[in-house]
């Protein structure tokens, strides 16, 4: 370690470590609280679980892995079904079954290694359906912002936009910390304007208590959505394996096999099934506080550690919960107009950087059937259960995967030549 550099068992003196944490903090907030405020659930719950989650993962992985829990994107999607049709009680169920899926895949990593999840979610499999989760989500981010054909509205579509170039704005001309958080910055532009506009009543925030118990939701056994949910666990989990590879390159050490992969996987198990048992959205970590590690040079757990104590904290704040509430839908939408649309392309990154070759017939016709079952609306009818979007494109991805990696071991496999225009 250089000497502008803080170790990842280094405590920095408490001078130090305030605004450090809160960096770390603020880096994941707008995105973190934006999954619960999506999902229609108190913020401060997610909050507090996403702290408690945190500090979970740092002790089981022996505070060798600087990160942070925030709430998980990629089941957005999938909750947004189950609560249209079962209610949020039903998609905790599955929220914690994807808890306990990872706790069994720590037993297997344990023992046979991590092959088995590049043979299920090859990279071209893996982006395909990161970038459906995107996609399958521009519907509701163009009705939030006012832009659908089915309730267009020409207020709604102006905070909306403003919403989106001030946070566009952040990412591209702010430099140093305040290009690190524009989900935040985006959020506080686009309320100034609405409370301009007297689109937002700050009368419920001045009204809320300043100390109040986060509410607790009781999940609901619910079989539709734990398989709904399945495919978002595979995503989740190869994220995680990603995110703790770069971690490892910026910190310099292999995180992989010290603490290992093992407890990483298990320390995030326990925090997404404690978070389901009490009512939390599962969590993953956060590239964004990843890019606060790379830019500062800063990989002290503490830091992280007082992170997640400052979000425990801000969760009993009554007035913090009736805030984030309180933000009409246009800012929301604004902000989702973007930030689904990222999630797409993280797909279509993945499948990049991984050197996917599309004029290979497999690659080809993989890519384009989950793109197609994903965001088209398809839907199977089981009876007890439907299997539509994400779930059925992940299904059909790993299939035809299986599927060609048969034909190819016994020989009768022609799709390595190159498609024809």
């Amino acid at each position: 370690m250089t000497s502008d550099q803080i170790p990842v068992d280094a405590v920095p003196p408490l001078a130090l470590l305030i605004p450090l944490s809160l960096q770390h903090l603020f880096a994941m907030f707008g995105a973190t609280v934006l999954v619960p405020v999506l999902l229609g659930i108190n913020p401060a719950t997610v909050l507090l679980f996403n702290g408690i989650g945190t500090l979970i993962f740092l002790a089981i992985c022996k505070w060798k892995v600087p990160a942070y829990l925030g709430s998980s994107f990629a089941y957005i999607a999938p909750s947004l079904i189950i609560i249209g049709s079962y209610g949020y009680g039903a998609a905790l169920s599955g929220y914690i079954v994807t808890g306990l899926l990872f706790l069994l895949s720590a037993l297997i990593i344990y023992r046979f290694g991590t092959g088995w999840v590049k043979i299920l979610f090859p990279d071209v499999v893996m982006g395909s359906v990161v970038a459906v989760i995107g996609l399958a989500l521009a519907p509701t981010a163009a009705k939030l912002s006012g832009l659908s054909m089915d309730n267009p509205d020409l207020h709604v579509a102006a905070i909306s936009l403003f919403t989106l170039l001030v946070t566009i704005i952040s990412m591209t001309v702010f430099k140093g910390f305040l290009r690190v958080i524009p989900v935040l910055i985006g959020i506080i532009g686009g309320s100034t304007l609405a409370i301009l506009l007297g689109q937002f009543s700050m009368e419920k925030i001045i009204e809320a208590p300043w100390l109040a118990v986060p509410p607790f939701y009781t999940p609901v056994w619910s079989i539709h959505a734990i398989i709904i949910l399945i495919p978002a666990f595979f995503v989740t989990l190869v994220e995680l394996i990603g995110h703790l590879q770069v971690t490892g390159s910026i910190v310099g050490t292999d995180m992989i096999k010290d603490p290992g992969l093992f407890r990483v996987v298990i320390g995030k198990g326990i925090s997404c099934t404690l978070s389901g048992f009490f009512g939390s959205t599962p969590n993953t970590t956060y590239s964004e506080n990843i890019g606060v590690m790379a830019i500062t040079r800063v990989y002290s757990t503490a830091v992280f550690a007082g992170a997640a104590v400052f979000a425990i904290l801000i969760s009993f704040c009554g007035k913090f919960s009736s805030a984030i509430l309180s933000i009409p839908d246009p800012i929301i939408g604004g902000i989702s107009l973007l930030l689904f649309g990222v999630i797409a392309s993280q797909g279509i990154r993945m499948m990049i950087e991984a050197g996917v070759d599309l004029s290979r017939t497999k690659n080809l016709v993989l890519v384009s059937v989950i793109l197609v079952i994903g965001c088209s609306g398809a839907l199977i009818d089981l009876g007890p259960s439907n299997i539509e979007g994400m779930s059925l494109a992940t299904i059909a991805g790993i299939g035809l995967n299986l599927l060609f990696i048969g034909l190819e071991k016994y020989g009768i496999w022609n799709g390595n030549q190159d498609s024809q225009s």
